[in-house]
Protein backbone atom coordinates (compact mmCIF):
# COMPACT_ATOMS: atom_id res chain seq x y z
CA UNK A 1 0.00 0.00 0.00
CA UNK A 2 2.89 2.22 0.39
CA UNK A 3 4.21 1.81 -2.96
CA UNK A 4 0.61 3.06 -4.08
CA UNK A 5 0.30 5.99 -2.16
CA UNK A 6 3.89 7.36 -3.40
CA UNK A 7 2.87 6.98 -6.39
CA UNK A 8 -0.06 8.37 -6.58
CA UNK A 9 1.35 11.12 -4.67
CA UNK A 10 3.64 11.67 -7.22
CA UNK A 11 0.94 11.75 -9.82
CA UNK A 12 -0.64 14.61 -8.19
CA UNK A 13 2.37 16.78 -9.46
CA UNK A 14 1.76 16.41 -13.27
CA UNK A 15 -1.97 16.32 -12.89
CA UNK A 16 -1.54 19.87 -11.32
CA UNK A 17 0.54 20.76 -14.00
CA UNK A 18 -2.20 19.97 -17.07
CA UNK A 19 -5.30 21.42 -14.54
CA UNK A 20 -3.15 24.90 -14.38
CA UNK A 21 -2.42 24.62 -17.99
CA UNK A 22 -5.92 24.11 -19.07
CA UNK A 23 -6.90 26.83 -16.86
CA UNK A 24 -4.09 29.36 -17.94
CA UNK A 25 -5.19 28.53 -21.60
CA UNK A 26 -9.13 29.00 -21.65
CA UNK A 27 -8.52 32.10 -19.67
CA UNK A 28 -5.97 33.60 -22.40
CA UNK A 29 -8.96 33.77 -24.79
CA UNK A 30 -11.84 34.94 -22.62
CA UNK A 31 -12.81 38.34 -23.52
CA UNK A 32 -13.02 40.91 -20.40
CA UNK A 33 -9.67 41.06 -18.41
CA UNK A 34 -8.86 42.89 -15.75
CA UNK A 35 -6.98 45.68 -18.45
CA UNK A 36 -10.31 45.75 -20.20
CA UNK A 37 -12.47 46.01 -16.96
CA UNK A 38 -9.86 49.09 -15.84
CA UNK A 39 -10.40 50.74 -19.36
CA UNK A 40 -14.50 50.13 -19.36
CA UNK A 41 -14.74 51.62 -16.05
CA UNK A 42 -12.51 54.53 -16.89
CA UNK A 43 -14.51 55.45 -19.98
CA UNK A 44 -17.64 54.70 -18.09
CA UNK A 45 -16.87 57.80 -16.09
CA UNK A 46 -15.70 60.09 -18.51
CA UNK A 47 -18.88 59.12 -20.48
CA UNK A 48 -21.04 59.92 -17.78
CA UNK A 49 -19.02 63.34 -17.11
CA UNK A 50 -19.41 64.41 -20.65
CA UNK A 51 -23.17 63.09 -20.44
CA UNK A 52 -23.79 65.28 -17.31
CA UNK A 53 -22.13 68.24 -18.86
CA UNK A 54 -24.27 68.20 -22.08
CA UNK A 55 -27.65 68.16 -19.71
CA UNK A 56 -28.01 64.58 -19.34
CA UNK A 57 -29.45 63.56 -22.59
CA UNK A 58 -30.38 59.75 -23.77
CA UNK A 59 -27.29 58.24 -25.51
CA UNK A 60 -30.21 55.41 -26.53
CA UNK A 61 -27.65 52.99 -24.54
CA UNK A 62 -28.13 50.84 -21.47
CA UNK A 63 -25.11 50.95 -18.81
CA UNK A 64 -24.16 47.64 -19.93
CA UNK A 65 -24.09 48.32 -23.14
CA UNK A 66 -22.18 51.36 -22.68
CA UNK A 67 -19.74 49.82 -21.01
CA UNK A 68 -19.11 46.49 -23.57
CA UNK A 69 -18.61 48.89 -26.17
CA UNK A 70 -16.17 51.35 -24.04
CA UNK A 71 -14.48 48.02 -23.09
CA UNK A 72 -13.68 47.24 -27.49
CA UNK A 73 -13.25 50.69 -28.71
CA UNK A 74 -9.12 52.31 -28.55
CA UNK A 75 -8.34 54.23 -25.45
CA UNK A 76 -6.99 56.81 -26.91
CA UNK A 77 -10.71 57.88 -28.15
CA UNK A 78 -11.94 58.62 -24.59
CA UNK A 79 -8.72 60.28 -23.90
CA UNK A 80 -6.96 56.98 -21.76
CA UNK A 81 -2.82 58.03 -22.84
CA UNK A 82 -1.21 54.68 -24.55
CA UNK A 83 1.27 55.24 -22.05
CA UNK A 84 -1.12 54.44 -19.09
CA UNK A 85 -2.29 51.12 -20.93
CA UNK A 86 1.20 50.35 -21.06
CA UNK A 87 1.75 51.05 -17.20
CA UNK A 88 -1.10 48.80 -16.55
CA UNK A 89 -0.28 46.12 -18.45
CA UNK A 90 3.50 45.78 -17.34
CA UNK A 91 1.79 46.35 -13.58
CA UNK A 92 -0.11 43.49 -14.57
CA UNK A 93 2.21 41.28 -16.08
CA UNK A 94 0.94 41.53 -19.46
CA UNK A 95 3.66 43.15 -21.36
CA UNK A 96 5.47 39.63 -21.42
CA UNK A 97 4.80 36.72 -23.26
CA UNK A 98 2.05 34.22 -22.54
CA UNK A 99 4.09 31.70 -21.97
CA UNK A 100 6.80 33.37 -19.50
CA UNK A 101 3.67 34.47 -17.74
CA UNK A 102 2.57 30.71 -16.91
CA UNK A 103 6.07 29.32 -16.23
CA UNK A 104 6.70 32.17 -13.94
CA UNK A 105 3.52 31.41 -12.04
CA UNK A 106 4.50 28.02 -12.07
CA UNK A 107 7.91 29.05 -10.49
CA UNK A 108 5.34 30.95 -7.82
CA UNK A 109 3.52 28.01 -6.94
CA UNK A 110 6.55 25.80 -6.10
CA UNK A 111 7.25 28.36 -3.52
CA UNK A 112 3.81 28.33 -2.30
CA UNK A 113 3.33 32.12 -3.74
CA UNK A 114 0.16 32.69 -5.30
CA UNK A 115 0.80 36.38 -6.19
CA UNK A 116 -1.10 39.46 -5.00
CA UNK A 117 -4.73 39.80 -6.16
CA UNK A 118 -5.04 42.30 -8.55
CA UNK A 119 -8.35 44.46 -6.82
CA UNK A 120 -8.06 44.05 -3.67
CA UNK A 121 -4.05 44.33 -2.59
CA UNK A 122 -3.88 41.19 -0.95
CA UNK A 123 -1.98 38.10 -1.03
CA UNK A 124 -4.18 35.39 -2.62
CA UNK A 125 -2.54 32.93 0.33
CA UNK A 126 -3.59 35.40 2.92
CA UNK A 127 -7.09 35.91 1.28
CA UNK A 128 -7.70 32.12 0.96
CA UNK A 129 -6.63 31.17 4.81
CA UNK A 130 -9.23 34.13 5.89
CA UNK A 131 -11.62 32.26 4.01
CA UNK A 132 -10.84 28.64 3.95
CA UNK A 133 -12.48 27.99 7.64
CA UNK A 134 -15.60 29.06 6.57
CA UNK A 135 -16.02 26.43 3.50
CA UNK A 136 -14.45 24.08 5.74
CA UNK A 137 -17.17 24.40 8.73
CA UNK A 138 -19.68 24.13 5.75
CA UNK A 139 -18.64 21.21 3.40
CA UNK A 140 -17.44 19.28 6.89
CA UNK A 141 -20.13 19.40 9.12
CA UNK A 142 -22.63 19.31 5.99
CA UNK A 143 -20.79 16.20 4.64
CA UNK A 144 -20.93 14.03 8.70
CA UNK A 145 -24.95 15.12 9.16
CA UNK A 146 -25.51 13.89 5.50
CA UNK A 147 -23.46 10.34 5.80
CA UNK A 148 -24.36 10.20 9.27
CA UNK A 149 -28.26 10.21 8.70
CA UNK A 150 -28.05 9.04 5.07
CA UNK A 151 -25.92 5.73 5.40
CA UNK A 152 -28.09 4.39 8.64
CA UNK A 153 -31.29 5.46 7.09
CA UNK A 154 -30.58 3.68 3.90
CA UNK A 155 -29.73 0.49 5.79
CA UNK A 156 -33.28 0.78 7.63
CA UNK A 157 -35.27 1.02 4.39
CA UNK A 158 -33.63 -1.90 2.61
CA UNK A 159 -34.15 -4.10 5.60
CA UNK A 160 -37.73 -3.11 5.53
CA UNK A 161 -38.00 -2.52 1.73
CA UNK A 162 -41.76 -2.12 0.78
CA UNK A 163 -43.13 -1.35 3.87
CA UNK A 164 -44.82 1.85 5.48
CA UNK A 165 -42.06 2.91 6.87
CA UNK A 166 -39.79 3.09 3.35
CA UNK A 167 -42.58 4.62 2.00
CA UNK A 168 -43.14 7.59 4.10
CA UNK A 169 -39.18 8.16 4.77
CA UNK A 170 -38.75 8.03 0.69
CA UNK A 171 -41.28 10.30 0.12
CA UNK A 172 -39.69 13.27 2.60
CA UNK A 173 -36.40 12.65 1.50
CA UNK A 174 -37.12 12.98 -2.26
CA UNK A 175 -39.54 16.27 -1.03
CA UNK A 176 -36.19 17.54 0.14
CA UNK A 177 -34.42 16.53 -2.74
CA UNK A 178 -36.76 18.18 -4.96
CA UNK A 179 -36.55 21.69 -3.02
CA UNK A 180 -33.44 23.75 -4.14
CA UNK A 181 -30.52 24.75 -1.53
CA UNK A 182 -30.77 28.57 -2.35
CA UNK A 183 -34.50 28.24 -1.98
CA UNK A 184 -34.47 26.63 1.17
CA UNK A 185 -32.28 28.93 2.76
CA UNK A 186 -34.55 31.62 1.89
CA UNK A 187 -37.58 29.50 3.23
CA UNK A 188 -35.40 29.39 6.77
CA UNK A 189 -34.64 32.74 6.95
CA UNK A 190 -37.90 33.91 6.43
CA UNK A 191 -39.07 31.46 9.28
CA UNK A 192 -36.43 31.56 11.31
CA UNK A 193 -34.27 33.97 10.90
CA UNK A 194 -36.41 37.34 11.65
CA UNK A 195 -38.28 37.20 8.97
CA UNK A 196 -42.46 37.09 9.24
CA UNK A 197 -42.48 34.14 11.92
CA UNK A 198 -39.42 33.78 14.51
CA UNK A 199 -36.25 35.55 15.38
CA UNK A 200 -34.38 32.50 16.72
CA UNK A 201 -31.29 32.04 14.45
CA UNK A 202 -28.77 34.58 13.55
CA UNK A 203 -28.80 35.86 10.01
CA UNK A 204 -24.76 36.05 8.94
CA UNK A 205 -21.51 35.00 9.93
CA UNK A 206 -19.87 32.43 11.90
CA UNK A 207 -19.69 34.27 15.19
CA UNK A 208 -21.28 36.96 17.37
CA UNK A 209 -19.48 39.91 17.67
CA UNK A 210 -18.46 39.30 21.21
CA UNK A 211 -17.32 35.90 20.32
CA UNK A 212 -13.36 36.04 21.23
CA UNK A 213 -14.53 37.34 25.09
CA UNK A 214 -16.56 34.15 25.11
CA UNK A 215 -16.05 30.87 27.23
CA UNK A 216 -14.78 27.85 25.13
CA UNK A 217 -18.51 26.09 25.96
CA UNK A 218 -20.20 29.51 25.01
CA UNK A 219 -17.81 29.47 21.76
CA UNK A 220 -18.79 26.60 20.27
CA UNK A 221 -22.19 26.78 21.17
CA UNK A 222 -22.56 30.08 19.48
CA UNK A 223 -20.64 29.04 16.49
CA UNK A 224 -23.26 26.19 15.56
CA UNK A 225 -26.11 28.20 15.73
CA UNK A 226 -24.78 30.60 13.73
CA UNK A 227 -24.10 27.55 11.31
CA UNK A 228 -27.56 25.78 12.11
CA UNK A 229 -29.67 27.43 9.11
CA UNK A 230 -26.56 27.59 6.77
CA UNK A 231 -25.88 23.84 7.16
CA UNK A 232 -29.65 22.56 7.05
CA UNK A 233 -30.05 24.55 3.97
CA UNK A 234 -27.00 22.35 2.52
CA UNK A 235 -27.61 18.92 3.95
CA UNK A 236 -31.98 18.31 3.88
CA UNK A 237 -31.53 18.37 -0.58
CA UNK A 238 -28.26 15.75 -0.37
CA UNK A 239 -30.68 12.98 1.66
CA UNK A 240 -31.77 11.07 -1.49
CA UNK A 241 -29.37 10.82 -3.18
CA UNK A 242 -26.95 8.85 -0.71
CA UNK A 243 -30.01 7.01 1.16
CA UNK A 244 -31.43 5.31 -1.87
CA UNK A 245 -27.49 4.47 -2.95
CA UNK A 246 -27.03 2.76 0.32
CA UNK A 247 -30.49 0.93 0.58
CA UNK A 248 -30.00 -0.09 -3.13
CA UNK A 249 -26.38 -1.17 -2.41
CA UNK A 250 -27.25 -3.35 0.69
CA UNK A 251 -30.42 -4.49 -1.31
CA UNK A 252 -27.81 -5.84 -4.16
CA UNK A 253 -25.54 -7.42 -1.90
CA UNK A 254 -28.82 -8.94 0.45
CA UNK A 255 -29.71 -11.01 -2.79
CA UNK A 256 -26.30 -12.63 -2.87
CA UNK A 257 -25.94 -15.96 -2.17
CA UNK A 258 -23.11 -15.95 -0.16
CA UNK A 259 -26.08 -14.56 2.60
CA UNK A 260 -28.28 -17.01 1.82
CA UNK A 261 -25.42 -19.09 2.76
CA UNK A 262 -24.84 -17.41 6.30
CA UNK A 263 -28.13 -17.13 7.14
CA UNK A 264 -28.52 -21.12 6.53
CA UNK A 265 -25.50 -21.14 9.01
CA UNK A 266 -27.67 -19.94 11.78
CA UNK A 267 -26.10 -16.35 12.15
CA UNK A 268 -28.04 -13.63 13.22
CA UNK A 269 -29.53 -10.72 10.81
CA UNK A 270 -27.57 -8.18 12.86
CA UNK A 271 -24.36 -10.32 12.17
CA UNK A 272 -25.08 -10.94 8.29
CA UNK A 273 -25.61 -7.35 7.90
CA UNK A 274 -22.70 -5.91 9.74
CA UNK A 275 -20.65 -8.71 9.30
CA UNK A 276 -20.70 -9.82 6.01
CA UNK A 277 -23.28 -7.01 3.50
CA UNK A 278 -21.90 -3.87 5.12
CA UNK A 279 -18.16 -3.90 3.70
CA UNK A 280 -19.33 -5.02 -0.03
CA UNK A 281 -22.10 -2.73 0.06
CA UNK A 282 -20.30 0.56 1.53
CA UNK A 283 -17.69 0.26 -1.34
CA UNK A 284 -19.51 2.20 -3.71
CA UNK A 285 -20.71 4.36 -1.13
CA UNK A 286 -17.31 5.34 -0.35
CA UNK A 287 -16.40 5.95 -3.35
CA UNK A 288 -18.51 8.88 -3.76
CA UNK A 289 -16.87 10.69 -0.83
CA UNK A 290 -14.11 12.43 -2.35
CA UNK A 291 -16.55 13.70 -5.18
CA UNK A 292 -19.19 14.89 -2.40
CA UNK A 293 -16.79 16.64 -0.32
CA UNK A 294 -15.18 18.76 -2.64
CA UNK A 295 -18.50 19.46 -4.02
CA UNK A 296 -20.34 20.63 -1.30
CA UNK A 297 -17.02 22.20 0.51
CA UNK A 298 -16.66 24.40 -2.65
CA UNK A 299 -19.42 24.30 -5.26
CA UNK A 300 -22.44 24.07 -3.37
CA UNK A 301 -21.68 26.25 -1.12
CA UNK A 302 -21.99 29.42 -3.35
CA UNK A 303 -25.28 30.56 -3.50
CA UNK A 304 -25.50 29.84 0.48
CA UNK A 305 -22.30 31.93 0.93
CA UNK A 306 -24.26 34.95 -0.57
CA UNK A 307 -27.37 34.19 1.00
CA UNK A 308 -26.10 34.04 4.91
CA UNK A 309 -23.07 36.75 4.10
CA UNK A 310 -20.51 34.22 4.21
CA UNK A 311 -17.29 34.99 3.05
CA UNK A 312 -15.87 31.33 2.09
CA UNK A 313 -13.79 29.88 -1.09
CA UNK A 314 -16.88 29.86 -2.72
CA UNK A 315 -17.90 32.93 -2.60
CA UNK A 316 -14.21 34.17 -3.20
CA UNK A 317 -13.67 32.19 -6.59
CA UNK A 318 -16.83 33.65 -8.07
CA UNK A 319 -16.27 36.99 -7.28
CA UNK A 320 -12.30 36.24 -9.23
CA UNK A 321 -13.89 34.76 -11.97
CA UNK A 322 -16.40 38.13 -12.86
CA UNK A 323 -13.89 40.30 -12.16
CA UNK A 324 -11.07 38.43 -13.79
CA UNK A 325 -8.89 38.39 -10.75
CA UNK A 326 -6.40 36.09 -12.31
CA UNK A 327 -4.10 35.74 -8.88
CA UNK A 328 -7.32 34.48 -6.73
CA UNK A 329 -8.56 32.98 -9.86
CA UNK A 330 -5.51 30.52 -10.67
CA UNK A 331 -4.91 29.98 -6.36
CA UNK A 332 -8.12 28.34 -5.89
CA UNK A 333 -8.32 26.25 -8.25
CA UNK A 334 -4.92 24.92 -7.37
CA UNK A 335 -6.70 24.65 -3.70
CA UNK A 336 -9.79 23.06 -5.02
CA UNK A 337 -7.64 20.33 -7.77
CA UNK A 338 -4.95 19.38 -4.67
CA UNK A 339 -7.75 18.91 -2.47
CA UNK A 340 -9.94 16.63 -4.43
CA UNK A 341 -6.93 14.95 -5.63
CA UNK A 342 -6.04 14.02 -1.57
CA UNK A 343 -9.44 13.61 -0.93
CA UNK A 344 -9.56 10.40 -3.76
CA UNK A 345 -6.05 9.02 -2.00
CA UNK A 346 -7.88 8.96 1.16
CA UNK A 347 -10.85 6.99 -0.63
CA UNK A 348 -8.40 4.60 -1.98
CA UNK A 349 -7.17 4.26 1.65
CA UNK A 350 -10.48 3.88 3.08
CA UNK A 351 -11.23 1.43 0.62
CA UNK A 352 -8.69 -1.22 2.22
CA UNK A 353 -9.81 -0.45 5.46
CA UNK A 354 -13.34 -1.30 4.65
CA UNK A 355 -12.30 -4.56 2.64
CA UNK A 356 -8.72 -5.87 3.41
CA UNK A 357 -8.96 -7.61 0.19
CA UNK A 358 -8.37 -5.10 -1.92
CA UNK A 359 -5.23 -4.67 -3.17
CA UNK A 360 -4.16 -1.55 -5.58
CA UNK A 361 -0.72 -2.80 -5.42
CA UNK A 362 -1.37 -5.83 -7.09
CA UNK A 363 -2.91 -4.34 -9.97
CA UNK A 364 -1.06 -4.26 -13.06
Amino acid sequence: MGKYVLRRLLLIIPTLFGVILINFTIVQFAPGGPIEQIIAKATMGQMSTTSAISGGGDTGMSSQAMEQNAATQNPATYGLDPELIADLEKQFGFDKPVHERFFSMLKNYLRLDFGTSYFQDRPVVELVVERMPVSISLGLWSLLLIYGISIPLGIAKSTRDGTRFDFWTSTVIFVGYAIPGFILAILLIVVFAGGNYFDLFPLRGLHAENASELPLWDWWVDYFWHLALPIASLTIGGFATLTMLTKNSFLEEISKQFVLTAQAKGLTETRVLYGHVFRNAMLIIIAGFPAAFVGILFTGSVLIEVIFSLDGMGLLSYEALLKRDYPILFGTVFCFTLIGLVMHLVGDIVYTLVDPRIDFESRD
